[in-house]
């Protein structure tokens, strides 16, 4: 007789719990709805105008003149942000990776290397290069050597550096033949200076020596280069400083001698 009690009261508790079930899910539908709409048709003016600021800003307009002109003409925000690149503008992506990149002979290479190292203290020549091979022109110049203006850079380049730097020495921290080459130049007090690099204190420096070898045909350092050309030896820049020939190939190559004394006189 006692079970009786018991099974009402099972059924009242299970019909009380499917009750609260049903409470639950419905306030948790009438939430997503309130939310849906909040978002779509109370706080959709607001997101609105991202896209409006976004185009503005891709443009770059300076003022506001002309520009309600300029965005009646233009397409809706969303076709302009998302918009596929141009017939015209693939075409040129595909010719230009379908393109050979340029080949640099020994002269244009060393001017890049060159550059490269003379840019930035930490341009370094990545070690996984064989320095008895050309360099990947692509590895030392900043500027895409497949497009059509790539021969045209490249000698911009070349001009650049030798006119920044009429006289570059590539020397060892700790050599008697270094320290004697760099007093023969102290002496000149050259405008603009030398740009000196002490080879063997670089990280890079058991694939720049060979590479420079390679490219100067030079056996050892110290190295001078006067417009982008090797002078030869100590021995031979000993000759040329005796004879007045050192002279007069750095003022060829555009540095001036006595340059800061000459400079403060003005």
């Amino acid at each position: 007789m006692s079970t009786l009690p018991i099974t009402s009261i099972l059924h009242s508790l299970q019909h009380q719990r499917k009750s609260l079930n049903h409470r639950a899910t419905s306030l948790a539908l009438i939430s997503l709805i309130v939310v849906s709409f909040y978002i779509f048709f109370v706080a959709r003016p607001s997101l609105d105008l991202a896209p409006i600021a976004l185009r503005t800003d891709a443009l770059g307009h300076a003022g506001t003149h002309g520009s309600h002109q300029q965005d009646r003409d233009d397409p809706p925000p969303s076709s302009r942000l998302f918009r596929l690149p141009s017939n015209s503008q693939r075409k040129t992506v595909v010719s230009n990776l379908n393109r050979p990149q340029i080949e640099l002979d020994e002269s244009q290479e060393l001017a890049a290397v060159a550059a490269f190292i003379a840019a930035l203290p930490q341009n370094m020549i990545p070690r996984s290069i064989d320095p008895a091979k050309p360099i990947d022109p692509q590895l030392v110049l900043d500027f895409d050597t497949r497009s059509p203006r790539a021969a045209d850079e490249l000698n911009q380049i070349v001009q650049d550096v030798w006119s920044r730097y009429p006289v570059m020495l590539f020397t060892k921290a700790h050599n008697a033949h270094s320290r004697e080459i760099r007093r023969i130049i102290a002496v000149m007090d050259l405008q603009p200076p030398p740009m000196t690099f002490e080879v063997d204190q670089r990280e890079d420096s058991e694939v720049l020596i060979p590479l420079l070898h390679r490219l100067t045909s030079s056996t050892d350092l110290p190295l001078m280069l006067i417009g982008g050309k090797s002078v030869g030896s100590i021995a031979a820049i000993r000759e040329l400083n005796e004879s007045g020939e050192l002279h007069r190939l750095i003022t060829n190559a555009g540095a001036v001698l006595d340059g800061r004394k000459k400079k403060k006189v003005h």
